[in-house]
């Protein structure tokens, strides 16, 4: 889906995610948002998409280790050969929400603007003879 279209913005983390009910095997995350997640499996499979599943996720952020245990309902999935499965969520309430809230602050905060060149500015002293 489009950037543009999206409800929230979406930020490149990458972390673990661990359900029994959906893969013995440990995925990857592949991005997050404040409503909904992208992740991926080492194994092919077709998951319910009537249920919803707990997933434990562990993300690395500024060696910190974030632990949550979210509730997500599960919005599209797509089977490669090569690759696993790719899987897409939406959060819903969990007792984790307010976590998610706060790490997904952080993550916006710490966002760099495009446009803002100030970084690539170099300041050299000015020294009159």
């Amino acid at each position: 889906m489009k950037k543009e279209l999206r409800k929230a913005t979406r930020y490149d983390n990458i972390g673990r995610v661990e359900s029994e009910a959906i893969c013995p095997l440990p995925g990857v995350l592949d991005d997050i948002s404040l409503s909904g997640c992208r992740m991926h499996f080492p194994a092919l499979f077709t998951l319910d998409m009537e249920n919803d599943y707990q997933i434990k996720f562990k993300i690395s952020y500024k060696s910190n280790l974030i632990a949550m245990d979210l509730i997500c309902h599960p919005e599209w999935q797509r089977a490669n050969e090569e690759n696993g499965t790719d899987l897409g969520f939406s959060f819903l309430r969990s007792p984790d929400t307010p976590e998610l809230v706060s790490f997904i602050s952080e993550l916006s905060s710490n966002v760099k603007d495009d446009s803002d060149i100030s970084d690539l500015l170099i300041e050299s002293p000015v020294t009159l003879i």
